[in-house]
């Protein structure tokens, strides 16, 4: 899990420096896709599977929904500094737990719910919004911070179709659909706005599909090799990479506040995913 967070992290990493570079975020997310869709055909017919699977609609679906919440966050990531940026998108837990209450029909603990409440605080604490102290003291918009917020609740949708694909669907194919829907809609998306990359640039998009891939191994073995709370709660070392990180690569310091709410969101989140 760690590598897992590892991987996701440096994923941001290169998506943030790609947008430095110029390269548009559809273009990125196009990149990313590109690669994914190659590793993850290999790694179907390695298994032997049907690539298409069962339950196509909602396969779909889980493609378009994914597609809209990666356009969201990778929007944040180049607008928000990269460990606010990360640390909203690590609210996509809870709004999975509220979804899947209504949808799938399981129990909403009241852990989750107070967890709910302490990560609305914390959420407040990072975007300090103008009526804090009555001023405005973080580097971007409340739109972005909504953009971002958006990004986490579209996660949350596709999870909860992921949940409901598992049953009938192998974890290879599910994802694989996320790299089928999302590179022909950020090609047609992106329409003329193409920038050709130069030099590094090449290299940094290649690593944003690679790294992509790093995590989401991690991910999926670490909930294999353990109970999903125990490897879900580790999870959180993405957050603390992407504060070293981003002052590493980007000579980003979240302020006092910030750092507070980043705190409340995560261990709020962390109640949520180890509770029983």
């Amino acid at each position: 899990m760690i590598l897992g967070s590892l991987g996701f992290a440096f994923m941001g990493v290169c998506v943030k420096l790609a947008g430095q570079q110029g390269i548009p975020v559809l273009e990125i997310i196009a990149a990313r896709a590109f690669v994914s869709l190659i590793l993850s055909v290999l790694d179907i017919k390695r298994k032997g599977l049907n690539l298409l699977g069962n339950d196509k609609l909602l396969l779909i679906a889980r493609g378009v929904v994914g597609t809209f919440a990666l356009i969201c966050v990778y929007y944040a990531l180049l607008h928000m500094p990269f460990a606010e940026a990360t640390v909203i998108q690590y609210l996509n837990p809870l709004f999975t737990a509220i979804l899947a209450a209504i949808f799938l029909g399981e129990r909403l603990h009241k852990v989750t719910l107070i967890a709910i409440i302490l990560s609305l605080i914390g959420l407040f604490l990072v975007v300090q919004p103008a009526i804090l102290l009555n001023t405005q003291t973080t580097s971007f918009s409340m739109w972005v911070a909504f953009i971002a917020l958006l990004g986490a609740i579209g996660s949350a949708v596709a999870y909860v179709l992921v949940r409901k694909l598992a049953a009938n669907n192998d974890s290879s194919v599910i994802i694989l659909y996320f790299p089928l829907v999302a590179l022909p809609i950020s090609l047609l998306l992106l329409g003329r706005s193409f920038v050709m990359p130069e030099g590094i640039t090449w290299l940094i998009l290649l690593m944003v599909g690679v790294f992509t891939q790093v995590g989401q191994w991690g991910l999926t073995k670490a909930i294999q090799l353990s109970p999903a709370g125990d490897a879900m709660s580790l999870s959180y070392m993405q957050v603390v990479f992407a504060l070293l990180l981003g002052i590493a690569f980007f000579n980003e310091i979240p302020n006092m506040l910030a750092l507070l709410g980043i705190v409340i969101i995560v261990f709020s989140t962390m109640l949520c995913v180890t509770k029983r």
